[in-house]
């Protein structure tokens, strides 16, 4: 389950969500999750992204499957696994289902992590720094597949881990789509500040007494950039068991 705030004088309404496993072997409770969760007036469904774990479906595929069995929940990668996806595409994938929905998307981005099993498919080795420029590039590429600026628009970007060589732009997404970065390191707090439009951290990685000092790196990148606080909105992905008050079943 994850919430999500800022902390601007002004603050947006906060937002609810739920996070579901892609689990490939629960595919009717997933649904049923989705359908209850749009009903109840949930903001955000959210699904991890781990392509080499063969017990889960391809997020992208189930969230667009989720997508068009639902009417107003929107649906967000937490986060999508860039060294195994490639960035144009990713954007393309976005922006389709963006239209699709009429602006239900957000995409949470990674840098990459389980490094071994990305390489088992195929997937690049990279660095810390490697994989936090490959990021960065991936976020410049994607907002560039979504810029469109009169007809048969193309794109060129000479980057040292992707390229786009005069690449025909769009869709445009329904909705400008916001890009919530899975950071935790103080160089990827800072690109959050500097380029994100959401930071999306999980407990397990960021307990809360982290938090403060963590936010406190992104708001000094914000003001750094010249942007605003609630340019950049807040999530935390949280774990754990709620117990019905009525009986002593457990509901994960």
């Amino acid at each position: 389950m994850s919430t999500v705030s800022s902390r601007e004088k002004i603050q947006p309404d906060p937002l609810f969500g739920i996070n579901i496993a892609p689990s490939a072997n629960a595919s009717e409770k997933t649904f049923e999750i989705a359908k209850i969760s749009d009903n109840l007036g949930i903001d955000l469904l959210s699904v991890q992204d781990h392509p080499y774990n063969g017990s889960f479906f391809d997020t992208w595929t189930l969230i667009s499957a989720l997508a068009m069995s639902t009417n107003t929940i929107h649906f967000m990668t937490n986060v999508a696994d860039i060294p195994l996806r490639h960035p144009p595409l990713l954007a393309k994938s976005a922006a389709t289902l963006d239209i699709l929905t009429k602006g239900r998307v957000e995409l949470g981005v990674g840098a990459g992590a389980f490094w071994k099993a990305i390489i088992g498919y195929g997937g690049p080795s990279r660095t810390p720094a490697e994989a936090l420029g490959a990021l960065e590039e991936a976020i410049q590429i994607m907002r560039l597949v979504w810029k469109i600026e009169g007809d048969n628009y193309r794109a060129t970007f000479n980057g040292k881990f992707y390229r786009l060589d005069g690449a025909q732009t769009g869709p445009r997404p329904f909705h400008p789509i916001r890009i919530w970065l899975g950071a935790y390191g103080p160089k990827m707090l800072r690109l959050t500040g500097r380029v994100g439009n959401g930071w999306t951290p999980s407990y397990g990685y960021a307990p809360p007494a982290k938090i403060p000092k963590m936010q406190q790196t992104i708001d000094q990148s914000i003001a750094a950039a010249g942007r605003k606080t609630n340019e950049v909105r807040r999530n935390y992905n949280l774990a754990g068991i709620i117990l019905e008050s009525d009986s002593n079943k457990r509901v994960q």
